[in-house]
């Protein structure tokens, strides 16, 4: 994981709503190429999932993680 844009991004969505890279770039004030990036990585660790067409939402583990209840360096991409 890259801290803090990753932290960022999952605070962001965080907030229990669907939102596009877009509006998490404008609010973490990233590039939107840099929250994509960063959104691909974040999906092959469980820790987010794409909802819809452009949309991504937190997953269960996501939010364990800004808990501190899990450890990031631990896990291992999901290769499915």
């Amino acid at each position: 994981m890259q801290l803090p844009t990753d932290n960022f991004i999952l605070e962001a969505l965080d907030k229990g709503l669907e939102i596009g890279p877009t509006a998490i770039a404008r609010n973490i004030d990233k590039s939107q190429s840099t929250v994509h990036e960063r959104l691909r990585v974040l999906i092959e660790y469980g820790f987010v999932e794409k909802v819809d067409d452009g949309y991504y939402t937190i997953t269960d583990a996501g939010h364990a993680y800004l808990e501190g209840e899990l450890d990031a360096g631990s896990l291992e991409p999901d290769d499915s």
